[in-house]
């Protein structure tokens, strides 16, 4: 049995069963029989219906939103944010001209040859809690268009979210067991993995959690893309828009309560402008509203569990006891137990855990450096390689150190993000792989080889 339990009133909200053996195998055997029909659809077709689902997510906004704040805590406008944000990538994925899968023909050494992209099967996907519909439509949309079937574990904690994503594919058309939502224990896991109808998976998660689906995967021969989280570093240069720069770094690492793979964690900052930097980044926190997340005036609500709480807490604890300084937070809020406050450290040295770890909450810490190459050195000095955000009104120095930089995607002068018109995903401890934009697309595909003597 699994619960869902709303995080700031403490309220149990439902208890779903998990699926038995039988289920998952039935389930399992619909989604091989869904898969045989929906590899033969045209393009045409699948885009008509993404059309059709934009409609769907939009018509019931509202309510969906409502339901990722209960499950995990998310103020409400976020909630809403992020549905919106789904409309957009079916809309983007229903025009023909972003998909990217026509053959591509060539002459080598005299001879035809053409290079095609096929559908391979049933992708599973291990999904968290943290943007419970993006998330997951960020991994199913562009698997359904390349004609593969989707099979989603999600976080128990968002259980209700999962299926109503279930229940939005079928409303909006997609045939029966095209996308189905699995409810199950992490020990299942590799029963599903294992299975031969699963032709790859897919976690967005902890790194801990991304090197079990790894081994798994590999143990079975099975394709995988993972997104591992990060601590992304946001470089501002002397030159930069202190005022934006402050204002977009202060949104980055406090939307979701700072629950966020891809938001700014680490402020590196030239010396120069630090103390200013820092003053401007403390009143933007300071101004931030706490509290109940479905009041649309609240900017931070719970974190999604209370270990959740308790791990950001320690964090902090045993940073301060090394050495950094508190100028705001550092305390859960008498508002709440579960909402900890927005935090701002300085003094930050390499061994605390605040430098050598994913946080995931609302904390911010911000690091002088005297030159680009102290820059670079520590924006590199991390496990993870997600994303990066630089700030400088010198875009010749901009892009130099954006490809010194290592991660996934580095934005200049604007907010790290995710979007369909990209490709998505990180380097080193932050995975491997990538989703979104048509190169997305092709992750779970094989891509063939036909060659024809002349």
């Amino acid at each position: 049995m699994i619960s869902s339990i709303n995080p700031f009133t403490g309220i149990k909200l439902r208890d779903y069963a998990t699926h038995d053996e039988k289920s998952r195998q039935d389930i399992l055997h619909g989604c091989d029989q869904a898969y045989l029909n929906w590899k033969q659809t045209s393009q045409s077709y699948r885009c008509y219906l993404m059309k059709q689902l934009a409609g769907s997510i939009e018509l019931e906004k509202e309510k969906l939103a409502h339901l990722i704040t209960i499950e995990m805590g998310k103020p409400i406008r976020e909630s809403i944010s992020e549905i919106e944000k789904c409309v957009f990538l079916c809309e983007y994925y229903s025009q023909p001209e972003h998909i990217g899968l026509t053959p591509e023909s060539l002459i080598v050494d005299g001879n035809n040859a053409m290079i095609t992209f096929e559908p391979t099967g049933i992708i599973f996907a291990i999904m968290p809690w943290n943007f419970p519909f993006w998330q997951v439509f960020r991994f199913a949309i562009p698997n359904l268009i390349a004609g593969n079937v989707c099979l989603l574990k999600h976080a128990p904690n968002v259980t209700g979210c999962a299926l109503a994503i279930e229940e939005l594919f079928s409303a909006a058309g997609f045939p029966t067991d095209v996308f189905r939502t699995l409810i199950i224990d992490t020990v299942d896991v590799e029963s599903i993995i294992s299975n031969r109808k699963v032709k790859g998976v897919t976690l967005t998660g902890s790194a801990k959690a991304g090197s079990s689906v790894a081994a798994l995967a590999g143990k079975y021969v099975k394709k995988s893309v993972l997104e591992l989280g990060g601590s992304d570093p946001f470089l501002v240069f002397p030159d930069a828009n202190l005022h934006q720069s402050c204002l977009t770094g202060a949104r980055s690492r406090m939307i979701n309560a700072g629950q966020v793979c891809i938001a700014s964690k680490r402020f590196i900052v030239h010396e120069s402008v630090f103390d200013k930097f820092v003053e401007m980044h403390h009143q933007a926190l300071r101004q931030l509203v706490l509290g109940d997340p479905m009041e649309y005036s609240t900017d931070i609500g719970p974190l999604a569990r209370p270990d959740l709480t308790d791990q950001i807490e320690e964090q902090v604890k045993i940073s301060l006891e090394l050495g950094a300084v508190a100028l705001c937070g550092a305390k859960r809020s008498n508002l709440h137990r579960e909402i900890y406050e927005p935090t701002l450290l300085i003094n930050i040295q390499k061994g605390m855990p605040v430098y050598d770890q994913e946080t995931f909450g609302p904390v911010s810490v911000v690091i002088p450096f005297k030159d680009k190459v102290e820059a670079i050195e520590l924006a590199n000095d991390t496990h993870f390689g997600l994303g990066a955000s630089i700030w400088s009104e010198n875009i010749e120095l901009a892009n130099e150190v954006a490809t010194k930089i290592d991660a996934g995607a580095v934005f200049i002068n604007g907010m790290t993000r995710s979007d369909p018109r990209l490709p998505f995903g990180g380097t080193k401890g932050s995975g491997y792989g990538r989703e979104l934009h048509s190169i997305g697309i092709k992750e779970f595909m094989n891509i063939k080889t036909i060659w024809t003597a002349s």
